[in-house]
């Protein structure tokens, strides 16, 4: 359903044709028509606190490799990017994610802010399942479900609790519009989008720990 191609520093996915996207994302949030959503990739040094990110990224979208109506941003490498799809009586979701956890978070409560580390979980999620923007909202609800039981999943302690998540994870929803008005967890798009986006965050997750640990093992010999 998403087709995924790199061109570094982005990475670029495509959706089957026009589609509703629901989103946070710093490069247009909200509800958006399109048939391309990018992730484009930054270095740690870029993002300080007085970084004008949305501004900056703005016109780094007007000359992307292709057009695009959502842009996200992550410090991770782009090339880790993971994908997973699942279909439920008829109806099939399609989830990309890059995920790092560098700067992970309990929610509800949040950690200094730290310079050194950065990382991010950015979600793709689209089902063909023609929603209403109501239930598109309770879609999008099931993916950050998932991502955050994906991430727990994960067991990964911090001073705050087990982490759930990032300071600045973003999640794209994309669906055809329709009247289909639920997408709860008692349903087919619901269970579909809950599959594909946890198998393919908790393989990322899973992914980045063994980078992180490796990363580490090397910073010790040097």
């Amino acid at each position: 359903m998403i087709s995924v191609s790199l061109h570094r520093p982005w990475l670029v996915a495509r959706l089957p044709g026009p589609m509703r996207v629901l989103s946070h994302a710093p490069f247009g949030a909200g509800y958006r028509q399109t048939d391309t959503v990018l992730w484009r990739e930054v270095r740690n040094a870029d993002l300080t606190p007085d970084f004008d990110a949305e501004h900056w990224f703005a016109g780094e979208m007007s000359c992307a490799p292709v057009a695009a109506g959502v842009g996200m941003l992550t410090s991770r490498d782009v090339g880790t990017w993971d994908q997973e799809r699942a279909t439920v009586e008829g109806i099939t979701a399609d989830c990309v994610v890059t995920l790092g956890l560098s700067n992970a978070e309990a929610v509800g409560h949040r950690l200094p802010w730290h310079p050194a580390d950065y990382g991010t979980i950015n979600l793709l999620v689209a089902t063909d399942a023609p929603l209403t923007e109501s239930a598109q909202l309770e879609a999008l609800a099931i993916a950050v479900q998932a991502r955050t039981a994906a991430v727990m999943d994960l067991d990964l302690p911090l001073a705050t609790g087990r982490a759930t998540g990032t300071g600045t994870d973003c999640v794209a929803l994309a669906c055809p519009p329709g009247d289909l008005r639920y997408a709860g967890l008692h349903t087919a798009v619901g269970e579909a989008i809950g599959a594909a986006t946890r198998q393919a965050v908790q393989r990322a997750a899973v992914n980045w720990r063994r980078w992180r640990d490796a990363a580490r093992a090397a910073r010790s010999k040097a």
